[in-house]
């Protein structure tokens, strides 16, 4: 008999994991992959189409692309899980499991920052990204600041990066003598675990000459007065204002009981649930490494070995690392890539590779080869 598996969310976890449990396990497999949307797109990709550099419907991956021997998806919203019975409710049907996999990813919450929804913007979401590209042309002059509210949030270093790429969008308009542009990070530097990684981006904010400011969060807009509110009680003026909105699990998790301190506890070494054959993979956990895709595939590919294991009654495989490495984008087309390993050692450490032409050509090649493996597309 087949081995049923449900597999909650299409992103990076939900798409690797499908992909490897496929490859090993063929027509011995009997695989839902569900999800509300008809599509996928790169976190990445969000500045491409916030910045004007491709359009939406250019970054976007249809799922119906999917095609794999004991795998079928099903868009549909998840209305409830019982992890006790392995068994999800969504808006289309009923589906019970011998194994099922929480990668449901992290939603945001606008409304926990006072005043972001009425007097600024966030960039984090696709709708967001589609939202700026019609607002950013407006902006000529003045302050603009990209701004943390809350932690953790996914891609620590996508706030640097929207930073740098505001910058080359403003020079290339002839409007960045009119601009300033500051950050403000919960963090002492952008990349605590790489400290080399870290030094690289305060380079680079100096020599473009924007603002780092350190250790605080921005806690809500005053809309009336354009000013960012921080953590501090202080104030800071501006003309436009770009966040990162506050994370949470999505509301069916939530609503399922399996989070503990507002995030799904899971195994360190399996990313196993304390519910029997339920694991939960990506941003939806509190396994310690960033909210990162990166870390979500890494992590996927140790459920799936896990899974096949038991399948097979072979031996266990090794323990998650919690390694991975993200494209950091520096600006005039130059990217870098920083490799972090939080598990291995005492403290997380980090290196960084370029920036330079080379990793350029490795994060364009670390789409297209995801795009190959997960939905079979040779563009």
């Amino acid at each position: 008999m087949a081995l049923k598996v449900v597999v909650l969310g299409a992103g990076f976890g939900g798409l690797e994991l499908t992909t490897l449990l496929s490859e090993a396990l063929g027509n011995d497999l009997d695989l839902t992959l569900i999800d509300k949307s008809d599509h996928f797109y790169f976190g990445y990709s969000k500045l491409d189409v916030m910045f004007g550099r491709k359009t939406a419907d250019a970054v976007r991956v249809s799922y119906s692309n999917i095609a794999k021997p004991g795998v079928r998806f099903r868009q549909e919203a998840v209305t409830a899980i019982d992890a006790d019975a392995r068994r999800v409710t969504t808006d289309g049907g009923t589906y019970d499991a011998d194994v099922l996999v929480v990668a449901l990813g992290a939603d945001y919450d606008i409304a926990a920052t006072p005043g972001l929804a009425e007097g600024g913007n966030e960039f984090y979401s696709f709708a967001g990204a589609e939202r700026l590209r019609e607002a950013l042309p407006k902006f000529t002059s003045g302050h603009a600041i990209v701004g943390v509210t809350s932690t953790p949030f996914k891609c620590p270093p996508a706030p640097s990066e929207c930073a740098l790429l505001l910058h080359d969008y403003l020079t290339e308009r002839g409007v960045r003598d009119s601009c300033q542009i500051s950050i403000v990070m919960p963090f002492g530097v952008p990349i605590p675990p790489a400290p080399e990684a870290s030094k690289a981006l305060m380079a680079a904010f100096v020599e473009r000459g924007i603002t780092f400011v350190p250790g605080k969060l921005v806690r809500a807009i005053d809309p009336a007065k354009h000013a960012a509110i921080l953590d501090d009680g202080s104030e800071m003026p501006f003309d436009l204002f770009l966040g990162v909105p506050k994370h949470l699990v999505p509301d069916v998790v939530a609503a399922s009981g399996m989070t503990e301190d507002g995030w799904i506890p899971v195994s360190r070494s399996d990313l196993k649930t304390k519910y029997p054959g339920v694991y939960a993979v990506g941003d939806v956990t509190s396994v310690g490494t960033p909210k990162a895709g990166v870390f979500s595939e890494g992590a996927a590919k140790i459920v799936a070995a896990s899974i096949i294991a038991e399948a097979r009654g072979t031996a266990s495989p090794a323990g998650y690392k919690g390694d991975g490495g993200c494209y950091i984008e520096f600006g005039a087309g130059s990217v870098g890539r920083v490799d972090v390993d939080f598990f291995s050692g005492p403290s997380p450490t980090g290196s960084i590779s370029g920036p330079s032409p080379a990793i350029t050509a490795e994060k364009d090649e670390f789409g297209a080869s995801r795009r190959r493996r997960w939905f079979g597309l040779s563009e």
